[in-house]
């Protein structure tokens, strides 16, 4: 059996998740910390980011690789498109959610968040990046109606977990939804994707994590 570690609070552990609950995969659940120094959680995961998985075979993490572990080992039902090329699509929209706007956004995590601080300088230069990347977004997602196309895929397992962080951040830090001023209504999509029973149950066990902290 697999077993998911790290927490429901994680946007990355989310992105695993929900593809786990879309295809029924069979996993337990393990709370590791961010940052944890624990010996066996170093043996899985050598720089102690989560998620990562425990298999028979042995640890896996970065929330990628796991994903196409995953679609390997679980074929069906598919999160990727069988034709090469659309495969090569979504993992491409999911490189863009993922690094393009979450990663790009993260910097913004302290101050819209957890109290923290970013000087003006900083905070004008993410957001000039940002508004680059979204136009770049905007002209790859499809939203019509999962974000890849008719489908729902793995890249709906990123944007669902890391899209709505863009916008609260933006949103706090600048007093302006970024992905909503480019027109990118994912606000529509997380309803309608949140309508899923995968769906209400990462919300659902997010919001009893976050209720502990």
């Amino acid at each position: 059996m697999l077993i998911l570690c790290g927490t429901p609070i994680s946007n990355y552990y989310n992105k695993v998740k929900h593809a786990l609950l879309e295809k029924g995969v069979t996993f337990t659940e393990e709370l590791v910390s961010i940052k944890s120094t624990d010996p066996a959680v170093l043996a899985d995961s050598p720089l102690a980011k989560i998620p990562f998985i425990r298999t028979p075979q042995g640890g896996l993490c970065e929330s990628q690789a796991i994903l196409e572990y995953i679609e390997a080992a679980y074929p069906l039902p598919a999160l990727l498109p069988a034709d090469p090329f659309a495969a090569a699509k979504v993992r491409e929209l999911i490189a863009f959610i993922d690094w393009q706007l979450e990663m790009v956004a993260r910097e913004l995590y302290p101050l819209a968040f957890f109290g923290g601080s970013l000087s003006d300088a900083n905070q004008a230069r993410v957001r000039a990046v940002l508004e680059k990347h979204i136009a770049g977004f905007k002209q790859l997602a499809q939203f019509s109606p999962y974000v890849a196309g008719d489908s729902f895929t793995q890249a709906d397992c990123a944007a669902f977990a890391n899209l709505p962080l863009v916008g609260m951040a933006t949103k706090v830090v600048y007093g302006q939804d970024l992905l909503l001023a480019a027109d990118v209504d994912y606000k529509s999509y997380a309803k309608f994707i949140g309508q899923r029973a995968s769906s209400q149950r990462i919300v659902g066990d997010r919001k009893a994590a976050q209720a502990l902290v």
